[in-house]
């Protein structure tokens, strides 16, 4: 189900153009080099999350990662509630997420957007995010794949949102899953070839 239409396409377009620059803002870069970690976009991966932060094995500045990035997902979300109709929250959401992935201020090199997933999930809905981040916590624990948790999570929250009731969330869910499989293309391959790095590994 699609949301009914209750905001002018313009303020629509201005949601989604303050979630894309909430969501934009590189977390990841900017910690990285507060800790004096160096350029994050030339260590491990060259993501700019929470995972590759790990892998400098600064625990620290890897948490705060997460939950800032988690955070500005949550923000669009709770701002554009507060101040609009449920379409203009869908769409603050999403474009925080599509921030994330593809920040201007990076040449659109961004990250994966699981943190930023997880983050707007539990403000759109917290039984939503709580089912999903139990899921990527539980897949992670068992077998060590950040990837392979994410993507299982993304799978699973347009089920999650049926099962809640929260029909009028699955195009939104299915959006961002579909975007989450795009941005783990080759954690795919790896997965598959049996190459990917579990979480922790330098």
């Amino acid at each position: 189900m699609i949301p009914d239409l209750a905001t002018p396409p313009g303020m629509l377009a201005l949601w989604a153009l303050a979630g894309y620059l909430l969501g934009s803002v590189p977390f990841g870069v900017i910690l990285s080099r507060v800790f004096g970690l160096g350029d994050l976009r030339s260590i491990g991966s060259g993501n700019i999350g929470a995972t590759n932060v790990l892998r400098t094995g600064n625990r620290t500045a890897a948490a705060l990662t997460l939950i800032l990035d988690g955070g500005k997902g949550a923000a669009a979300v709770l701002i554009a509630r507060t101040l609009a109709a449920e379409d203009a929250v869908q769409i603050a959401g999403l474009a925080a997420f599509l921030g994330h992935c593809f920040p201007v201020w990076l040449g659109f090199r961004g990250g994966k957007g699981v943190a930023t997933f997880l983050g707007l999930l539990l403000a759109y809905a917290w039984p939503l995010g709580l089912a999903a981040c139990a899921t990527w916590l539980v897949v992670a624990a068992t077998l060590r794949f950040s990837s392979l948790s994410a993507l299982i999570a993304a799978c699973l929250a347009p089920v999650f949102a049926a099962l809640f009731g929260l029909g009028h969330a699955v195009l939104m869910l299915l959006a961002l899953a579909t975007l989450i499989f795009i941005r783990h293309r080759g954690n795919i391959e790896r997965l598959l070839k049996g190459e990917e790095p579990k979480i922790g590994k330098k």
